[in-house]
């Protein structure tokens, strides 16, 4: 039996995309909550997480980068942006334009992702054929 390890980056890049989702379903929220007095948007930290995991040595191999930052935890990580900054005198701090503009933005990035790991797929199906 071949022990390889051909899945670790698709297994990244489908946390990537569940953490893409889950983004869109926050921005999402603050989109449907930008009336609300008090509320504060809130977004999604994903890629300081993986950037935190992958490490910074330039002698380890990206292959080794990618098996080490699978055994941590890449969960994303959901947080309240700028608590303390307000665009209204209600206290609310979601700007729907702006919302939007992330909106649009990590719908492309999640596209990027899923192309990706169609690659990815791809790639294995033809060393397959080979």
């Amino acid at each position: 039996m071949i022990n390889s390890n051909v899945y670790d980056y698709v297994n990244i890049m489908k946390t990537a995309a569940d953490a893409s989702w889950i983004r869109d379903e926050v921005i999402s929220n603050n989109i449907a909550n930008a009336t609300t007095p008090g509320y504060k948007r809130e977004d999604v930290d994903f890629e300081g997480t993986l950037r935190r995991a992958l490490g910074d040595s330039r002698y380890t191999t990206m292959d080794a980068k990618v098996r080490n930052a699978l055994k941590k935890d890449l969960k994303p990580r959901t947080y309240v942006d700028s608590a303390s900054f307000s665009y209204r005198l209600d206290g609310n701090n979601v700007d729907p334009d702006t919302e939007g503009v992330y909106l649009a933005a990590n719908q492309l990035k999640y596209e990027g992702i899923m192309k990706a790991i169609n690659f990815e797929f791809q790639n294995m199906q033809t060393a397959m054929k080979g």
